[in-house]
């Protein structure tokens, strides 16, 4: 991918956030607040691959009743028994050789440093792929804007950390989750978020690479 543009670039934090809804469990205010539209028009900013996908994501949605996306949420997300695609990174990441090598206690530092502070009404685990998606979106947002306001060491700063949170965190698990989930979806709706969320994720990952 070349250098983003401010537009770009603002779309693509937009993104974050955006593919970060879509992990909450389906409601009908994703189409009554056009979640779909937004992803759609930030891709179309950035990527026509995945402009692509977002159509597709679209469609899933709307061609499928809510019941049947909440039967197939609960079964890969949930359980009742054991979820699909359980959405933690400490289920994909694998258990430390050693307590300092915890992943959970070095993601909850990344955040920490980060100045991201996760909601006090959120009752699930920091490493859900829904929270993971916001701090990207927060990095990439403080990247933005001290870009935009001539700040190339704030800049510097937001990149690095990036940088390394995908390295050891959401990029290092998105891979095997999204595969998961595309194998254990019933519904395009879920497919079509895995693919496109893995994606995205490989696109920041690699622009990000060769800085």
């Amino acid at each position: 991918m070349m250098e983003l543009t401010p537009d770009q670039a603002e779309a693509r934090s937009d993104l974050c956030r955006f593919l970060s809804a879509c992990y909450y469990e389906p409601a009908a205010e994703f189409e009554e607040e056009r979640l779909f539209d937004s992803i759609i028009a930030a891709a179309d900013r950035l990527d026509p691959v995945l402009a692509a996908q977002a159509r597709q994501l679209s469609e899933g949605f709307a061609a499928q009743d809510l019941q049947s996306l909440l039967v197939d949420y609960s079964r890969l997300f949930i359980g009742p028994a054991q979820a699909l695609a359980a959405p933690y990174g400490s289920r994909w990441l694998g258990q430390p050789s050693a307590p300092e090598d915890d992943p959970m206690a070095a993601l909850l530092q990344c955040y920490e440093e980060g100045g991201f502070e996760i909601d006090a009404g959120f009752s699930d685990l920091p490493d859900h792929v829904a929270v993971e998606l916001e701090f990207l979106y927060l990095l990439c947002f403080t990247q933005n804007r001290a870009e935009l306001r001539g700040d190339a060491v704030a800049a510097e700063a937001a990149e690095a950390m990036r940088v390394r949170f995908l390295a050891a965190h959401l990029g290092a698990w998105i891979g095997p989750f999204a595969a998961a989930v595309q194998s254990g979806a019933e519904t395009p709706f879920y497919r079509e978020l895995g693919r496109m969320t893995e994606a995205f994720v490989h696109q920041i990952g690699h622009a990000a690479a060769r800085h």
